[in-house]
């Protein structure tokens, strides 16, 4: 169980501070805290006990954060390196970094302080937290055996291209499959598929590795480029476009990617086997090649 009441004194950065969750505090007009005015980032890092991290496709995670603040219209408060830097010191702050290789940092930067009111009210300094965690990915068994999803409708908003913090959306969309003892919600808009709470979801068919259209209506994740490379290097097709839920309960392989998951593979959806019922060979091409791709960059 998560101890609701006392949190624990790990490292995190706020507003140009270093400090530990327990004692961090946030003014309660913040307007994150009142609208959900913001955006985020997750970034995974993997490295070696007693050596720095390595932040997985850092640029393409800096370049979607910068799309989300120009969106919002929230300046950017941070150069890139200044996210590195800041990234790299809650590392070497965290009490488990010397037994602890693979990290997640979470990346926050709301509107900022103001009197509550709609608009977005110009010359506000944006508010800034930042935290890590030790990474938890799938457990061996999920990865052996794949995981349960269940499906729903996307009720969410027309803008879910936007990496927002006003997340009630995901937390309605994943607490089905919670309540189900399914891992994710796999999600249709108008018969489409989209993605699911927290994951974009793939359809692999006759080989072809397919996914929805980077648009307004899909988070794309930062997986979507990576999948993209790694089929091209393992000669596998990939292509994005409108998938008809039809097409989805009918697909060889499903599979889930998210910078914890990586890439995961979906065995059972509604309660009926994908394909054959197991990990399918897609999956474990593009798993492996994944991983040669994290060792590619620790070797860099």
């Amino acid at each position: 169980m998560i101890d609701t009441h006392h949190l624990p004194a790990l490292p995190c950065y706020l507003s140009g501070d270093y400090t530990t969750l327990d004692s961090a505090r946030i003014s309660p007009l913040d307007r994150g805290f009142i609208f959900g005015d913001g955006v985020y980032e997750g970034i995974a890092c993997y490295g070696r006990p007693g050596q720095p991290p390595r932040l997985f496709r850092f640029e393409q995670h800096m370049a979607r954060l910068e799309r989300s603040l120009g969106e919002t219209r929230i300046p950017n408060p941070h150069t890139r390196d200044e996210w590195r830097q800041i990234a790299l010191e809650l590392a070497a702050r965290h009490p488990d970094c010397a037994q602890t290789s693979d990290w997640f940092y979470y990346f926050q930067v709301t509107r900022g302080v103001a009197l509550r009111d709609h608009p977005m009210l110009p010359g506000l300094t944006p508010t800034v937290f930042a935290t890590c965690l030790p990474m938890k990915p799938p457990t061996p068994e999920q990865r052996a055996q794949g995981v349960a999803c269940v499906t729903a409708d996307d009720f969410r908003w027309q803008k879910a291209h936007i990496k927002s913090i006003s997340l009630l959306g995901a937390v309605f969309a994943r607490q089905i499959s919670y309540e189900q003892g399914a891992l994710e919600t796999v999600m249709f808009r108008d018969g489409f598929l989209s993605e699911a709470a927290a994951s974009n979801v793939w359809v692999v068919k006759n080989g072809v590795v397919m996914g929805p259209p980077r648009d307004h209506l899909v988070l794309e994740g930062i997986r979507y480029g990576a999948l993209e490379e790694l089929c091209a290097q393992e000669g596998i097709g990939f292509e994005l476009r409108r998938i008809a839920r039809a097409e989805v309960l009918a697909a060889d392989e499903l599979m889930l990617s998210s910078a914890t998951k990586e890439v995961l593979p979906i065995t059972l959806l509604d309660g009926q086997p994908v394909g054959n019922g197991q990990p399918g060979p897609i999956y474990q091409k593009l798993y492996a090649a994944y991983q040669r791709a994290k060792a590619a960059l620790l070797a860099s």
